[in-house]
Formats: C-alpha cells, structure tokens, sequence
C-alpha cells in the first residue's frame, strides 16, 4: 500500500537540502529512487519539510537509513528529522 512520508527537519535550510539531492545524484524535476512515487520539499518556519509517496513503508524506511541518513550526515544535517506516516487513499500522476 502506498505510504505518505512528511519529514521535517529543524535548522536544516535549502541549500543543505540541495546538498543532500546532489549527493543522491538527482536533479530537479528528474526521476527519484525506485519505490519513489512523488516528492516535493520546502522551508518552514524553523527549517525543511519534505513530503514523499513510496510504494510502500519498507522502501522508504530501507533508502532513508542506507542513502538519505548519510547524505544527509554529510550535508551537515544533524537533527534527526520528526517523521510521520501516512497511509494513501489516492495518488495521482502527470
């Protein structure tokens, strides 16, 4: 079942999030992993949100501790993010 992740990460700005996307080797509007239905980021108040729809838990949870976590360790991301799941009722593609 597909699962809606919202991440946010406190004292985390947008070019550290840029860091993190370059380091994954992707690009704008490009393609993201496999298991990766949808994503967008943005800055809140107090730093970044981003809101992704895998495929299912296990591959979100799997590409966060083997990529994300250490792309983001690299960036100089050092808060772990407040991490919310969501089930999906509906999704829609371009």
């Amino acid at each position: 079942m597909p699962i809606a992740v919202v991440s946010d990460f406190k004292d985390t700005d947008l070019d550290q999030y840029d860091k993190v996307i370059e380091a994954l080797g992707y690009t704008p509007g490009g393609p993201g992993a496999d298991g990766l239905l949808f994503h967008w980021a943005t800055k809140t108040p107090d730093g970044l949100r981003t809101v992704d729809i895998w495929q299912d838990r296990e591959t979100a949870d799997a590409h966060a501790q083997a990529e994300i976590g250490p792309a983001a360790a690299a960036a100089g991301i050092t808060a772990e993010p407040r991490v919310a799941y969501i089930d999906v009722h509906n999704y829609l593609t371009a």
